[in-house]
C-alpha cells in the first residue's frame, strides 16, 4: 500500500503543469459520456418502439393511438435528458460551493492544518459560473419537465389542471420569484468564492497578514449567507420537485450530501496530485484529518437521513409518507434497490472502511472511499429527483453519460484553476503550521 511521509522543509512555490495525458483523460471521459448518452437515447427510442408495436392498430383510431404513444415516448426522452442535466449540474454546483464553504470555515476557525489543500478548495469553485448559467437556462427552457408546479393552469381556479395544494404555495412558487432566488443564491456563492480567491492570490504576491484578516471577515459573512441560501436552494431546486411533499429537515439533508461529497472531492484531488509528484508537503496527518471528516460527516448524513425517515414512518401521514412510498416499492419497485444501496455506499462502507486510524492514512483506502462517496451521493441526488420527475420512466445510461460529460468538463476547469497559482499558498500566516502538521 502507498504510504505518506512527513516533511520538515520550508514551504516553496509549487506550480502545477497539466500534462497532455491528463487532458486526454478528461477528454476521454467526456467522449465516453457522449457515447453512453447516444447509446442511452437509442435504447430509449427502441424501447418506445417496442412498446408501440404491442398496441393493436384498429383503423384510423389505432393509428392515432400509435402516434400518441410515439409523441409520449419523445416527450419522456426529452424530459429524461432535461432532468438528468439538472441532476448532475446540481451535484457539481453543490460540490463547487462546498469548496468555498470548507475554506471559509478554516478561516473563521483560524485553522492551520488545512492550508496545504486550500488551493484545491479554491479550484473546486471553478464550476460555479458555468454551473449557474446551465441551471438558469435549464429552469427557463425546461422547467415544465422538472417541476410540476410550473404547468399551465395548475394554480388557476376553474382550470382542469387546478391543484389546491399547489395553489396554496403560489406566493412562493412563481416563475420570477423563483428565478430571482436562484440567481441570488448563485451570485452570492460566486461573488464570495471569487473574492476569497482574489485575496488569496494577493496574499501570495504581497505577503503580510492584511489579506488573511480580510479573508476571515469575508468568510464569516459568507458562512452566514450560505447557511440561509443553502437550505433555501434545497427547497427550491430539489424539494419543490415533489411539490405536494415537504420536510423541515430537507435543507440539512441536502447540505450533508453536498458537504461530505465536497470533502471527498478535496481528498481525492489531493491524492491524485500527491501521486503525480505534487503537494510534497502534504503528509499522512493531513489525509488522516480529511478521513476523519469524511468518516464523521458520513455518520452525520446518516443521522439526518434516519431522523427524517423515522419521523415520517412513525407518524405515517399520507401526505408525508408518499415520498418514501415512491422510493420503497413504488413504480413496481424500480427504486427499492437504490434506496438500500444508498445506505450501504453512503454509510456502511465509509463507516467500516475508515474506522481505523491506519485506514485514514493509506492513500489507496482513502481513494476507494472517496470515489465510493462521490458515486453514492450522486446516486442520492438521483433518488431525490427521479421518482418525482420521471416516475417509472427512469433509466441509467443517459444519466451516467451526462454525469461523465459534466465530470470531464469539471476536471478541465478545475485543473486550469489549479495551474494558475502555486499549489502551496506560500505567504499564508499558517503555512508553516500546516507543513509541520501532526496528529
Amino acid at each position: 500500500m502507498a504510504t505518506l511521509t512527513h516533511h520538515h522543509e520550508p514551504a516553496a512555490v509549487e506550480q502545477l503543469a497539466p500534462s497532455p495525458k491528463a487532458q486526454r483523460t478528461f477528454l476521454t471521459i467526456i467522449g465516453a459520456g457522449i457515447l453512453l448518452l447516444i447509446i442511452g437515447i437509442i435504447a430509449a427510442i427502441l424501447h418506445t418502439g417496442e412498446h408501440q408495436d404491442k398496441i393493436p392498430l384498429v383503423g384510423s383510431t389505432g393509428a392515432l393511438h400509435d402516434a400518441d404513444v410515439s409523441d409520449k415516448g419523445h416527450s419522456v426522452l426529452i424530459r429524461r435528458i432535461v432532468v438528468s442535466l439538472w441532476h448532475s449540474n446540481l451535484f457539481f454546483v453543490g460540490i463547487s460551493a462546498v469548496g468555498t464553504v470548507f475554506m471559509a470555515i478554516q478561516y473563521v476557525a483560524y485553522a492551520g492544518w488545512s492550508v496545504v489543500v486550500k488551493r484545491i478548495n479554491e479550484a473546486l469553485a471553478a464550476w460555479l459560473i458555468p454551473g449557474a448559467v446551465i441551471m438558469v437556462l435549464l429552469f427557463i427552457l425546461g422547467r415544465q419537465d422538472i417541476f410540476h408546479w410550473t404547468h399551465d393552469g395548475i394554480m388557476t381556479k376553474g382550470s382542469p389542471t387546478y391543484d389546491k395544494i399547489v395553489a396554496g404555495k403560489a406566493g412562493f412558487l412563481t416563475f420570477w420569484f423563483y428565478l430571482i432566488r436562484m440567481v441570488s443564491y448563485l451570485t452570492i456563492w460566486g461573488v464570495f468564492s471569487w473574492r476569497l480567491r482574489q485575496l488569496s492570490l494577493q496574499e501570495d504576491l504581497y505577503g503580510g497578514t492584511r489579506y488573511f484578516h480580510k479573508s476571515v471577515t469575508t468568510s464569516a459573512l459568507f458562512l452566514v449567507l450560505y447557511g440561509i441560501t443553502s437550505s433555501m436552494s434545497a427547497w427550491d431546486w430539489v424539494m419543490s420537485v415533489d411539490v405536494h411533499w415537504f420536510s423541515t429537515m430537507f435543507g440539512w439533508y441536502v447540505f450533508a450530501s453536498w458537504w461530505v461529497s465536497g470533502i471527498a472531492a478535496t481528498a481525492l484531488i489531493a491524492i491524485y496530485l500527491k501521486q503525480a509528484g505534487y503537494l510534497r508537503f502534504m503528509n499522512a496527518n493531513h489525509f488522516h484529518d480529511l478521513g476523519k471528516l469524511m468518516f464523521g460527516f458520513s455518520i452525520f448524513w446518516t443521522y439526518v437521513w434516519f431522523s427524517q425517515f423515522m419521523l415520517i414512518w412513525y407518524a405515517n401521514l399520507p401526505e408525508e409518507a408518499v415520498y418514501f412510498n415512491q422510493r420503497l416499492g413504488g413504480f413496481d419497485g424500480q427504486y427499492t434497490w437504490m434506496f438500500y444501496f444508498n445506505l450501504v455506499i453512503n454509510f456502511a462502507f465509509p463507516f467500516l472502511a475508515l474506522m481505523t486510524r491506519d485506514a485514514k492514512r493509506q492513500m489507496i483506502v482513502m481513494k476507494i472511499v472517496c470515489i465510493a462517496i462521490l458515486i453514492g451521493h450522486w446516486s442520492d441526488f438521483y433518488l431525490m429527483l427521479m421518482p418525482g420527475t420521471m416516475k417509472g420512466d427512469n433509466g441509467f445510461l443517459i444519466e451516467i453519460g451526462i454525469a461523465m460529460i459534466f465530470l470531464g468538463s469539471f476536471l478541465i476547469l478545475l485543473t486550469r484553476r489549479l495551474s494558475e497559482a502555486s499549489l502551496i499558498p506560500v505567504n499564508h500566516p499558517f503555512v508553516d503550521e500546516s507543513v509541520h502538521h501532526t496528529t
